[in-house]
């Protein structure tokens, strides 16, 4: 019987940079809707703040937010009567278990 030579070649770093571009891919997508419900949920005077949602991804993480200077007594109120509106913290919980899906689509494939 003759010895048959298979060599396997590595492909740990393809499998580990594909993964890393789904994941990367479906923190944008969800950045994308969370910036998108929390720009729904913005009080609107203006449209500064409305318009100035935006998010980003660095790592692992999605960040939502706005540059605006009065975003934070909108977001979470004030001691002198303006009452929290949550928008951001709206945007990213509203849709957790679609965020969930949306990883589990883009790692699928």
């Amino acid at each position: 019987m003759a010895k048959i030579d298979v060599k396997m070649t590595d492909h740990k770093q393809e499998i580990l940079d594909a993964m890393h571009e789904q994941v990367q891919a479906a923190l944008e997508a969800i950045g994308m809707d969370a910036a998108s419900t929390a720009a729904d949920k913005a009080p609107v005077d203006t449209g500064t703040l409305k318009n100035s949602i935006s998010h980003a991804v660095d790592g692992n993480t999605v960040y939502i937010g706005t540059n605006v200077e009065y975003a934070p007594y909108q977001e979470l109120g004030t001691s002198k009567g303006i009452v929290g509106k949550h928008f951001l913290q709206f945007g990213v919980t509203a849709h957790s278990a679609e965020y969930a899906n949306i990883i589990k689509e883009y790692l699928q494939g």
